[in-house]
């Protein structure tokens, strides 16, 4: 469980979270949900440790992450499995080699056994297939399931995905979305996802944040969000666009 407490960000004098705070439980799939601008994408780096928060704190399992230093923060990181917007493979390796490259570099397994822990990711995204491939001859849905599989391939705690479904046809999105649903649950991961996918919102959340203007303003289920009566998530939902704070009082429920 990931619990996040009175965050607060600003860049240049300007504010872009405030206080906000959050629950990302185990076994289910927590979507950070909001328009571009809101913020959202600056917690999800407070969460990964690409950004410290001005205040506030970032609890996995109960340690304090931005307090960690030394052994201790570096045991939270290989914990911590990450997909990538665009995918990221490296070009210059292959499918095999690109889900090899966290397990060469960090695990402890025997050079056969990282083979096998490679290959058993591509058998479970669906690209055993593919592992002799470079990335450039596979299609961005196919990148994306190779991406899933270099994620997974330590075994992490805490998955984030950051817009797993952008530029994705809806049928490769909604592979997208199930892979990464299905694996939360079979491992038992925290998995958090960035996304504006509003298809992904109605498949897969089961706990949901909406942040706007740098506020977490709901919480909810997939099934919560439609019967809301906030101004601003309905805006949102409605691809009307913001609702600024000082207004909201005066949209009629």
């Amino acid at each position: 469980m990931i619990e996040v407490r009175n965050i607060s960000k600003q860049f240049d004098g300007g504010r872009v979270l405030t206080d906000v705070s959050a629950t990302f439980g185990e076994s289910c799939t927590n979507l950070i949900i909001g328009r571009s601008g809101s913020g959202k994408t600056v917690l999800m780096r407070c969460l990964t440790g690409l950004l410290k928060p001005d205040s506030g704190q970032v609890l996995y399992d109960g340690r304090d992450f931005h307090r960690l230093e030394g052994k201790q923060l570096s045991l939270v990181r290989r914990e911590m499995g990450v997909l990538f917007q665009g995918a990221a493979l490296f070009d210059a390796m292959n499918v095999r080699d690109n889900v090899l490259f966290p397990l060469d570099m960090f695990s402890t397994l025997s050079s056969a056994e990282r083979r096998e822990r490679a290959e058993e990711c591509l058998l479970r995204v669906g690209m055993a297939d593919a592992m002799k491939k470079m990335p450039g001859e596979l299609s961005g849905g196919m990148q994306k399931r190779v991406g899933i599989a270099r994620a997974i391939a330590l075994r992490p705690h805490y998955l984030f995905c950051d817009e797993p479904t952008s530029g994705l046809d809806p049928v490769s999105a909604r592979i997208i979305d199930e892979l990464i649903h299905s694996i939360t649950h079979e491992t038992g991961m925290t998995t958090v996802v960035n996304t504006h996918d509003m298809d992904s919102v109605r498949s897969i959340g089961e706990n949901i944040l909406f942040i706007h203007e740098g506020h977490a303003l709901w919480t909810g289920t997939a099934e919560d969000i439609t019967s809301s009566d906030l101004p601003e998530l309905q805006a949102f939902l409605s691809g009307q666009g913001s609702i600024p704070r000082h207004e909201r009082f005066l949209v009629k429920n």
